[in-house]
């Protein structure tokens, strides 16, 4: 008789709490904002992408995040090209190509159209970029691994209307790649292989009307039905809870600013951060006591969701103290030079691919997974017979 697992076990099938995967995501962030080195953000980009393909569900929106590497790869390109077209400043002496300079206006100061292009200017624009796509694509993790619908039944009711505003932002890029999928079939089925560039028209079209309206009717029908209904409360009540709110959401990204930017005083960090949580923390407390509402079947906050965020702040922290201790591995300061990886920076980019063991499988993976499984078994029985 097989033992009975619960929801503190890796290997009960069932949904991971949408909050652990953003806080996860969003401390993989972090480590890839402190770090402008090319093996570093890859690494960070593998073991979120690793982690994806481990325990995304098989739901349309799960298929995002190559929607955002894609999108990254454009950023980086972007991000080249504003280097080495406008940029005034001749970053080394190994040129690639000198382009025929066009003179601009002096309210342009500072930029050029043209001129010089070194590799070093193209190596430092790439690693600039590369660092931004691994942020976006961490967020794009997020949106792969997080049901935005769950999420958002675990916001406090003191945020509702900022709760139906997000709903409608997080659920419109991965509907958007859902649609995408869901129009290019259809063309296909049509005839049509949508090649050229002119057809893109066709395409883009029906994918964001279709994607905005889907997110705009989930707002609808949850509004319909009654979410976020509030009771009749005092005005000084009312104006306490929005002014804690407001000053902890103040203090959080005062403080997240000092600890990105290391520029800056030591007291605009973590102390100011801690004051944010708190403020914000206690004005949720005190708005939550005007809404009523019962949750069907809450998303559970057991083990799993304690290691996976735990597994994200070890990466993160492994991350600022490399930046703190060892800048030129962070931080490479002549582009042409192979980047140092430190021990440490890979153990915490290793840190971060431990929820693809750590979080649970998706109850429709583990189904899947079983019905495959089955057709097998029952060969083997019948060759054994």
């Amino acid at each position: 008789m097989r033992p009975m697992r619960t929801v503190d076990s890796p290997g009960y099938a069932r949904p991971l709490h949408p909050g652990a995967w953003w806080l996860w995501a969003i401390a993989l962030g972090a480590a890839a904002s402190r770090t402008t080195n090319p093996i570093l953000c890859l690494l960070i980009l593998a073991m979120a992408g690793f982690v994806v393909m481990a325990r995304r569900s098989r739901a349309p929106w799960a298929y995002a995040y190559g929607a955002f590497l894609k999108l990254g790869l454009i950023i980086i390109a972007v991000r080249i090209v504003l280097q080495a077209v406008l940029s005034s400043q001749s970053q080394g002496i190994h040129v690639i190509v000198d382009l025929p300079q066009i003179p601009l206006p002096a309210w342009a100061a500072g930029l050029k159209l043209g001129g010089l292009i070194t590799w070093e200017a193209v190596l430092i624009a790439f690693s600039q970029g590369l660092q931004l796509a691994t942020i976006i694509c961490c967020v794009g993790a997020a949106n792969a691994l997080a049901s935005a619908q769950r999420l958002l039944r675990s916001v406090p009711g003191a945020l509702y209307e900022v709760g139906v505003a997000a709903v409608v932002a997080l659920t419109f890029a991965p509907q958007l790649v859902a649609d995408a999928v869901r129009v290019r079939s259809a063309q296909r089925l049509r005839g049509y292989d949508g090649g050229r560039l002119g057809g893109m028209r066709r395409t883009a079209m029906p994918v964001l009307e279709g994607a905005l309206g889907r997110s705009v009717e989930l707002a609808a029908a949850m509004d319909s039905r009654g979410y976020g209904r509030t009771t009749e409360e005092a005005v000084g009540a009312r104006r306490l809870t929005a002014g804690l709110v407001f000053g902890g959401v103040l203090g959080v990204a005062v403080g997240l600013y000092g600890l990105l930017d290391a520029s800056v005083s030591g007291w605009l960090g973590l102390p100011m951060l801690g004051a944010g949580c708190l403020g914000a923390a206690a004005g949720l407390v005190v708005g939550g006591r005007r809404t009523r509402r019962t949750r069907y079947r809450p998303d559970p906050w057991a083990l799993p969701e304690w290691l996976v965020v735990a597994s994200g702040i070890g990466c993160a922290a492994a991350f600022f103290v490399v930046a703190s201790r060892d800048p030129a591995a962070a931080v490479p300061p002549y582009p042409l030079d192979i980047p140092q990886v430190t021990v440490l920076a890979l153990v915490g980019a290793l840190l971060g691919a431990l929820p693809a063991f750590l979080a649970p499988p998706p109850p429709d993976r583990r189904a899947a997974s079983a019905v495959n499984a089955e057709p097998a078994t029952a060969a083997g029985e019948e060759v054994a017979t």
